[in-house]
């Protein structure tokens, strides 16, 4: 008997300490110091945490973010290249606060500046790129905030292509996010953003990464820290485990330890709380439609496309797939022509939508097609 309520008292206990540890699981306002601080999971933009992530901010260097982007972008479209040389101007050369050092007329190839920029997050370096890009840097700014806008950054101004404080020059917490989940699309940015220690002017020059996390944080991957007067000391941090990536930024935290620490916290809170469900529609079984009055008496249809979802860990069994198809439809029949949805749902909510479409085109019937029709097959025969 007392073996019997002593087992039933430690299941109890067991039960008592697995509830409390899922209540700590959440993370309080109180726990990220930071006055504006954001968590997403960057291919479906889903927000996982916020704390005041539309307040309008200074953001320092994660400025550069962006510049980053449309740099990438740019040699990706072949509008420059790694091994362009860049040539420094005396408007380059006068930026202050974090810089390589750049002398009017030095010249460093567009693959050592992006270094510099990301990795030693160089003012100067990152003129030196905008002008190369643009011709000046007013042109480039333009350029940032027209981007900025294609991007949803609805709260964002850029005034400069580095950071450094100047009136007017806002964001917040989401858009940096936006902007963020962008730039790393463009994988090769981790080449640099991973960089701990590097060298720059045949190892004359040595960078060190400003982002502490690399040497702390499991999975980190970049992405940007800015620290300035008006901004106090920012981050956007990213980071990989297994098959999910998240971005967090944190702006305004009074200290860089803060700022390391608001942003470790965050990412340790996506990734022991949620995980990547991807649905493949191509792998789901559908079945013919009926095709009234056409050639063929039916048509196959088919369901493209790959897509993510982020769901609480533990929930991927109480996801559901449902189908829903049009009984039949009426030639013609053109391809792609949509005749229904995929659906997935959680917990009766819905989280993903694909339509359905037909495989390929089916001819209406008519006397001429019916005669082609017969003619080609007493010519097969």
């Amino acid at each position: 008997m007392f073996i019997k309520r002593f087992i039933a008292i430690f299941l109890v206990l067991l039960m008592f300490l697995s509830m409390c540890t899922l209540c700590t699981s959440a993370l309080t306002e109180e726990e990220i110091t930071s006055p504006s601080a954001v968590l997403i999971e960057p291919t479906t933009l889903k927000i996982l945490y916020e704390k005041n992530p539309h307040e309008r901010r200074a953001c320092a260097s994660i400025t550069k973010v962006m510049t980053l982007l449309l740099v990438m972008e740019a040699i990706e479209e072949g509008k420059i290249a790694y091994d362009d040389v860049v040539t420094t101007s005396q408007h380059a050369k006068s930026m202050g606060g974090s810089d390589i050092w750049l002398e009017v007329g030095e010249q460093m190839t567009v693959d050592e500046m992006i270094k510099a920029t990301a990795v030693a997050s160089a003012n100067d370096a990152a003129v030196a790129l905008a002008e190369h890009l643009c011709g000046s840097e007013s042109d480039f700014v333009a350029l940032m905030n027209t981007r900025a806008k294609e991007l949803g950054m609805e709260n964002t101004v850029f005034k400069n292509c580095n950071g450094l404080d100047e009136e007017g020059h806002l964001t917040t917490a989401f858009d940096v996010a936006l902007m963020s989940a962008e730039l790393i699309k463009h994988e090769k940015i981790f080449e640099y953003t991973t960089i701990w220690i590097d060298t720059l002017r045949d190892g004359e020059t040595q960078i060190v990464n400003t982002n502490k996390l690399l040497k702390s944080y499991d999975g980190i991957t970049g992405l940007k820290t800015g620290t300035t007067g008006d901004a106090g000391s920012c981050i956007s941090a990213t980071a990989q485990r297994n098959s999910m990536s998240l971005v967090g930024v944190v702006l305004g935290a009074t200290t860089g330890t803060e700022r390391f620490k608001d942003a470790a916290a965050l990412l340790d809170f996506g990734f022991a709380n949620y995980e990547i469900l991807k649905f493949d529609a191509k792998k789901s079984e559908l079945k013919e439609i009926e095709v009234k009055n056409g050639m063929q008496k039916s048509v196959n249809v088919e369901c493209k496309g790959i897509t993510n979802m982020v769901v609480a860990k533990g929930s991927k069994e109480r996801v559901e797939q449902s189908v829903k198809l049009k009984e039949s439809i009426d030639a013609p029949v053109e391809k792609g022509q949509k005749v229904g949805t995929l659906t997935y749902t959680l917990d009766d909510e819905k989280v993903s939508v694909f339509d359905v479409v037909t495989s390929k085109e089916v001819e209406k019937m008519t006397f001429k097609a019916v005669f082609f029709e017969l003619m080609n097959a007493l010519v097969a025969m």
